[in-house]
């Protein structure tokens, strides 16, 4: 009798099929484009039942189904794609590996300074306190400039004072983020994309969406300080940690870009 060859490639290929399946999954979980995952998966493996039983011409519609099914999933899953590639492009995933820390030492994460840090804390108690609305972000190794070139470009350099005045209610660049970059507040009033997880908590404002749809798609940090509550929040590969002091905010800022 026969048996299938099954060696240490057979096992590394299911291993790292189901490392990309699993990231795929995290990517779409909570989004409209999870019915859609699930709805394509269910049609797979119904064409591939049809086609072992041997009905060939429902099998034939559902291999052509699924050959222009291709074209539309590059359609609808653009923004899913685009964090996927961000994602394995970013260094952070092969840091975890010896030989990623090698080929990739050369670059690192932006070193954000003690002196600039504590200007950004400090603003940032100041507008809870004032109740002033405020979204930063904070870059780490992408620079985000497609996003600085919809704002208003300052290159500035970082102060409490400037980032106040930013947000002052009354300032023509309080709406919109502040980005900033390489030690400097590079632009404000920039345009951010929104998340669009199902999930998402219902009473959190256009900022708080903003910031979880610039940490999805990129690997910036960005702080969000509530008009309503003053309440001070950071946000990170999509998710948002509420409620943080000025000393809780600045720890896990360096915890971040250290």
């Amino acid at each position: 009798m026969n048996f299938l060859s099954f060696d240490i490639i057979d096992i590394l290929d299911i291993f790292l099929v189901a490392i990309l399946l699993y990231q795929l999954y995290r990517l779409v979980q909570g989004t409209v484009a999870m019915n859609i995952f699930l709805g394509i998966i269910s049609i797979y493996f119904i064409w591939k039942i049809v086609e072992a039983l041997k009905m060939v011409v429902l099998s034939e519609i559902l291999g052509k189904f699924i050959d222009v099914g291709i074209i539309a999933l590059l359609i609808v899953f653009q923004p899913e794609l685009r964090r996927f590639l961000l994602l394995i492009g970013t260094p952070e995933i092969l840091e975890k590996f010896s030989l990623g820390k090698r080929f990739l030492s050369f670059k690192g994460k932006q070193k954000i300074f003690s002196a600039d840090l504590q200007a950004i804390v400090k603003a940032c108690k100041e507008m809870s306190e004032a109740r002033t609305g405020a979204l930063i972000v904070i870059t780490t190794t992408s620079d985000l400039n497609f996003y600085v070139k919809t704002g208003e470009q300052l290159e500035a350099k970082i102060s409490s004072n400037i980032l106040e005045s930013i947000f002052y209610k009354n300032s023509p660049l309080h709406d919109g983020a502040v980005i900033i970059s390489n030690g400097k507040i590079r632009a404000a009033r920039c345009v951010l994309p929104i998340t669009e997880r199902e999930d998402f908590q219902n009473h959190l404002g256009m900022r708080h969406r903003a910031a979880a749809g610039i940490t999805e798609t990129s690997d910036a940090l960005a702080i969000i300080v509530s008009e309503q509550t003053g309440e001070i929040s950071l946000a990170k590969g999509g998710h948002i940690e509420n409620g943080l002091t000025a000393d809780a905010l600045r720890k896990r800022i360096e915890i971040e870009v250290s």
